[in-house]
């Protein structure tokens, strides 16, 4: 493992792996190096790619410095770019995503790629319960509750409270814990669910995915970020869904990044 000092002095965890053009991998809401599916996808990508998996702030073994602003996130992957030569891909899934969109508009051509799996921007305002359960994850950090903030998140992205109830139970709701303060970032980065208008500042060519068993929202989300950005591309991964099988998204990705393989 190796650190990277962002912008304000905050020490970001991330490892090099694999070896050729660089693409740093930027994770989703809950999740991180050790949890999550970048690891998975790293896997695949590495024989091809110099792969970048990092820690967000607050994460894993990144530090954290308060208060917190969208912006610090984007300048951490400023200073993974600078560690990996000064240009790289950014590759995001879901809130992870949304915050690539930020980092690409902001670092102009140090961007050579960007692509998205799933962003969850929205068309419509943000229902009742959404509201709601955000404001309960904002409640509960406050009061440092972190298994209510992670259980208002979850119900806050639509989870059954079935299966919320189970996954309490779990060996990995610490984990999920232990991250929670997080939650409230990502809740930040997605603002109120539209894309954001820095989307058409992005000169990277862009790949903007979602599965064909997902649902209209999230293909929406993609479909609109392909088309804000000047050259954006949406295109379906058949048979897959928000939890998208590594393998399958890795070989999509690489196919973007490397067309003449």
């Amino acid at each position: 493992m190796s650190t990277a000092a962002s912008a304000d002095g905050t020490s970001i965890a991330y490892e090099l792996l694999g070896e050729g053009p660089p693409v740093i991998l930027v994770d989703g809401a809950m999740c991180y190096r050790e949890a999550g599916p970048m690891r998975a996808i790293s896997d695949q990508l590495q024989g091809t790619h110099t792969v970048c998996l990092y820690d967000r702030r607050g994460r894993g073994e990144s530090g954290d410095t308060l208060p917190y602003a969208p912006a610090r996130e984007v300048e951490d992957i400023e200073a993974l770019i600078a560690q990996v030569g000064g240009r790289a891909a950014l590759f995001g899934m879901s809130s992870g995503g949304a915050l690539a969109v930020r980092a690409a508009a902001k670092v102009g051509s140090a961007a050579t790629h960007l692509l998205v799996y799933e962003p969850p921007f929205s068309a419509e305002p943000a229902d009742s319960n959404t509201v709601e359960q955000a404001e309960k994850v904002a409640a509960c950090l406050e009061a440092d509750d972190h298994s209510g903030a992670v259980a208002a998140f979850m119900n806050q992205i639509g989870m059954p409270l079935p299966m919320i109830e189970g996954m309490q139970q779990s060996p990995e709701w610490e984990t999920f814990t232990a991250i929670a303060p997080t939650l409230a970032y990502d809740n930040e980065i997605m603002a109120d669910g539209a894309v954001p208008e820095s989307a058409s500042e992005v000169s990277a060519p862009t790949l903007a995915l979602a599965g064909g068993d997902s649902t209209d929202s999230l293909r929406w989300g993609a479909e609109e970020l392909a088309r804000a950005v000047s050259q954006g591309r949406f295109d379906t991964l058949a048979g897959q869904a928000h939890d998208v099988d590594p393998v399958v998204l890795a070989a999509r990705l690489e196919g973007f990044l490397t067309p003449h393989r």
